[in-house]
């Protein structure tokens, strides 16, 4: 079997297994040739040395990843399915694996619209391997100068790292789409402990950025 016929295998299974677990939870799941748009506010830690090599196409230090994204969508749809506000954690191993955890205010049909989302919005999470999406308590601080932000099993407190003149630090033009309006961070503290998956750093790198897209037909 060629190796893109197992990248597209992989990718149904993928799908296929994130449809069960949306079903047992009760979501039914959605249309995957919607039309769709999202704007969304997007912060990371990673265990990467400042600044994420990832981010710039290239390995990552220690030959591999292991991190905690935050997207707080500030406007999107799904169809019909207004996503705006959902708010959603990705705790990752790079090309090894990946847990969405998504606020407990998320209504079910945003459940189900982000099954839609995840291949255009986390295409490289899910060509990892989702093993788990779940509702859990998600909790946000943001300050000019810190930013915070946790579920139950991960949670990340970085600051933001300043240059010339004492203002942050801004990176332009980065190739992906994920990483527009770049301010570079610095971690204090970064974690995750569940099942048998676990890390934690502190120094290494972080982020905030904003995203933009949607499908050719909006």
């Amino acid at each position: 079997m060629s190796n893109q016929a197992g990248r597209s295998w992989t990718q149904v299974l993928v799908s296929a297994a994130l449809a069960c677990l949306l079903v047992a939870a009760g979501v039914s799941p959605v249309a995957q040739d919607e039309d769709w748009h999202v704007t969304a506010d997007v912060a990371e830690s990673c265990s990467c040395d400042v600044s994420c090599p990832c981010n710039f196409g290239s390995s990552p230090t220690h030959d591999y990843c292991h991190g905690n994204r935050l997207y707080q969508i500030t406007k999107g749809h799904y169809g019909e399915t207004d996503v705006s506000g959902l708010e959603f954690i990705v705790t990752f191993s790079r090309r090894e694996w990946a847990k969405i955890y998504v606020g407990d205010r998320a209504t079910d049909a945003q459940m189900a619209a982000l099954e839609g989302l995840t291949p255009h919005v986390l295409g490289g999470f899910q060509r990892a391997g989702i093993l788990s999406t779940q509702r859990v308590p998600l909790l946000v601080e943001r300050t000019d100068e810190k930013l915070k932000f946790s579920v139950p099993e991960s949670s990340v407190d970085m600051d933001v790292m300043k240059g010339f003149n004492g203002k942050s630090v801004k990176v332009l033009n980065l190739p992906s789409s994920t990483f527009q309006d770049y301010t570079q961070y610095r971690s204090v503290d970064h974690r995750h402990s569940g099942d048998d998956k676990a890390f934690q750093y502190s120094g290494t790198t972080g982020f905030t950025s904003k995203l933009d897209v949607g499908s050719e037909k909006e």
